[in-house]
């Protein structure tokens, strides 16, 4: 029995009970106890036998088996799980999906989320109502024995549900009939969609070549059909895809391919050739909205469905309920609650946290409702202006030709070489990168806008040798802001706050951007400070992130907050603003204390050990990048790092809950943003500590 995505009901509506929707796929299972072994069989929906594809699941399903009396079948959901075993993205599941051999690698672990019971001995309970299945499953799935087994939650008020869906990034829920009876291969209106994100499946139809140094293909072609069976074209898909996909996607788009377009009205022509294929493969795709020309706006690769019947696929309307519980955020658009979520923790929500305190909640206001001096603001040009850019960046690197590129005030920038690639691991280009910083600049302008940078240049690429530099390039070209600073050895500096300067940079195989603590009329003074949790070799990510967790404690203890964010590579920032009028020295002291203390409380973990031989296994808390002319990559910079990661702000429940650093690059961090805003802002307008607390503190 399968969902609609029709207009959804209420989220308390009559006769109705709520359940998660989970990001993966549909999978039968068929459990019997056995003897001596037991039997367990997975199938997806299409009927297709998934069962050597999952191989913890099945022996998990074949430990719950032997407490059973009779045969059991049960519905449920196949999901990846992440590094504290929750649901994943159906991303993560892409390469089980395609591996055909029996017994492989456990790599990504899985876990299935049972909601119906079909089948108990020789009772066919497909007849019965929801209701009364679901009292069965309860009886017979009670306590299965694995934590990869578990029985889906299921609420008749699925308003606090929808809540939780929203702010735990779930794909949405499934509203169902209580009274309904399981209609097997059949799509029914007793069951509803209400999805929290815009993603639906598509056809592909076709491919586009692939441009500059990126491998196999640019973007998928795909469609929806219409009630007359026309395939319809609805936009080309080019993000979400690693190196691993594009080479996997290629192999199977090659051999279906046919000399003529299977949409009913071609596609309009691009800069890149396309290809067709038969419409036989399903792509699952997120995307921010519909155009007015029934277009995808930004839409994202998730992975192929393999349990979808092409010819069904159709357009799906927007199944967010009415009465959807929206956070609280002036700046709610049609990214809907998420965002506005996502926005609303960005003043530090607190959870409980490791050292068990109760938990208090935080925003850019301070508790008398004062606020700090604004966020800066620079022009940062609306997406059509930006797109034009990105266009002219495609077109120079497909050319592979250097010239001028036309900036959105009419000012021009020489760039060239868009075609070197930058990180071999992932097969970007130095356009890619240029491209990702016209993506952002609405959100990293404000960060560096009138501070001094410090440049470290790779030339060639990550996998070449870097050099730093400090000094602007003489001659420079017009438009790019210098400034000479007082008491400074170097002749003048590159000052932030302009596109034409964040691409000018990146021309330069600037990777990073990395501003100082202090702005141009003000060097000796600090906006913030940040401590930088470095792991030495060998340490793990989820330790870095117990220590962020102990950070934050210690920064509660004398009453500041701090804005967490990943450093792009292997480690984690925490920031901290600085009441006006604060020197770099007042600064430094009043972080090593707080460093010290986290290290002093948590000897096994963290250390401010200077000397790196002596830090042992363990999470360098370092201050010292608040000495004046030190820098640290700003929120939202690009990073050197071989998965091409990206500085990303997160929220702290992200940290309290464990995020996979990996997770944040240049080709993912854009789609971040339309779905959370800019979770780095309140750091301009967040309460600054009383630095003077803080000596009592110590004592």
């Amino acid at each position: 029995m399968l969902a609609t995505a029709s207009a959804p009901p209420s989220l308390a509506a009559s006769g109705f009970v709520y359940e998660p929707k989970y990001d993966g796929i549909r999978a039968l299972a068929s459990v019997a106890p056995g003897h001596p072994v037991p039997s367990v069989r997975l199938y997806s929906r299409a009927g297709n036998d998934k069962t050597a594809q999952f191989p913890a699941i099945v022996k998990a399903l074949a430990r719950y088996a032997l407490r059973l009396r009779a045969p059991v079948l049960l519905d449920g959901e196949i999901v990846a799980l992440d590094e504290r075993n929750r649901p994943a993205s159906f991303q993560r599941l892409q390469g089980r999906l395609h591996r055909r051999e029996v017994g492989a690698a456990d790599d990504t672990p899985t876990g299935y989320y049972v909601f119906d019971l079909l089948r108990d001995g020789p009772h066919d309970l497909r007849g019965l109502p929801l209701t009364a299945r679901r009292a069965a499953l309860e009886r017979v799935f009670v306590n299965p024995g694995s934590p990869l087994l578990r029985l889906t939650p299921q609420e008749a008020d699925g308003r606090e549900l929808f809540t939780r869906a929203r702010d735990e990034g779930w794909e949405g829920l499934i509203a169902k009939r209580a009274q309904s009876r399981y209609l097997s291969g059949r799509r029914s209106s007793d069951w509803i969609k209400l999805k929290i994100h815009r993603e639906q499946e598509f056809v592909v139809g076709g491919w586009t070549s692939a441009r500059g140094s990126r491998a196999h293909f640019g973007a998928l072609l795909v469609g929806v059909y219409d009630d007359a069976g026309r395939l319809v074209y609805c936009g080309h898909v080019g993000s979400g895809f690693d190196a691993a996909e594009l080479e996997r996607l290629m192999r199977r788009l090659r051999a279906l391919e046919i000399p003529h377009t299977p949409f009913d009205v071609p596609p309009p022509t691009t800069n890149e050739e396309p290809h067709w294929v038969k419409p036989v493969l399903v792509a699952q795709v997120r995307f921010t909205e519909w155009t007015d020309e029934a277009r995808l706006r930004h839409p994202t690769y998730r992975g192929l469905r393999e349990d979808t019947d092409p010819a069904r696929v159709r357009r799906e309307p927007d199944a967010v309920p009415a009465d959807a519980p929206r956070a609280d955020s002036p700046e709610s658009d049609d990214n809907g609650a998420a965002m506005a979520a996502a926005a609303k923790k960005a003043g530090s929500t607190r959870s409980r946290g490791s050292s068990g305190r109760s938990s208090t909640t935080r925003t850019g206001t301070s508790k008398t409702g004062a606020r700090r001096k604004k966020s800066p603001r620079t022009p940062t040009y609306d997406e059509a202006a930006r797109q034009l850019v990105i266009d002219q960046l495609h077109e120079l690197e497909r050319a592979r030709r250097s010239g001028p590129i036309v900036l959105p005030d009419g000012d021009t920038l020489d760039v060239g070489n868009l075609d070197k690639v930058f990180w071999p691991a992932e097969g970007l280009t130095k356009g890619d990168l240029l491209r990702y910083y016209v993506q952002v600049a609405p959100f990293i302008l404000p960060v560096v806008e009138d501070r001094p940078l410090v440049m470290k240049r790779y030339p060639n690429g990550i996998a070449s040798e870097a050099f730093y530099q400090h000094r602007a390039p003489d001659p420079i070209p017009p438009g790019i802001r210098t400034e000479v600073l007082p008491n400074d050895d170097v002749p003048s500096r590159i000052v932030g706050g302009s596109l034409k300067t964040l691409l000018y940079l990146a021309q330069l195989a600037a990777i990073s951007m990395d501003p100082w603590f202090s702005r141009v009329p003000s060097p000796g003074i600090v906006d913030h400070i940040a401590f930088d949790l470095d792991p030495m070799p060998g340490v793990s990510f989820e330790t870095v992130l117990d220590v962020a967790r102990w950070l934050r404690d210690e920064l509660d203890h004398v009453d500041a907050q701090g804005i967490p964010k990943t450093s792009g590579s292997d480690g984690l920032h925490v920031y901290v603003p600085m009441p006006e009028g604060t020197p770099y020295e007042a600064a430094l002291i009043w972080a090593q204390i707080v460093a010290t203390m986290v290290a002093a409380k948590h000897p096994q973990q963290a250390t401010v050990e200077r000397t790196v031989r002596r830090r042992g296994a363990k999470v360098y808390v370092d201050y010292l990048q608040n000495i004046e002319g030190k820098t640290l990559a700003c929120a939202y910079s690009a990073r050197a790092s071989e998965f091409a990661g990206v500085s990303t702000p997160l929220t702290w429940e992200e940290v309290e809950d464990g995020v996979d650093r990996r997770d944040f690059t240049i080709r993912t961090v854009p789609a971040r943003l339309e779905e959370v805003g800019d979770l780095w802002a309140p750091l301009f307008t967040m309460k600054p500590p009383d630095l003077r607390k803080v000596e009592r503190y110590a004592r």
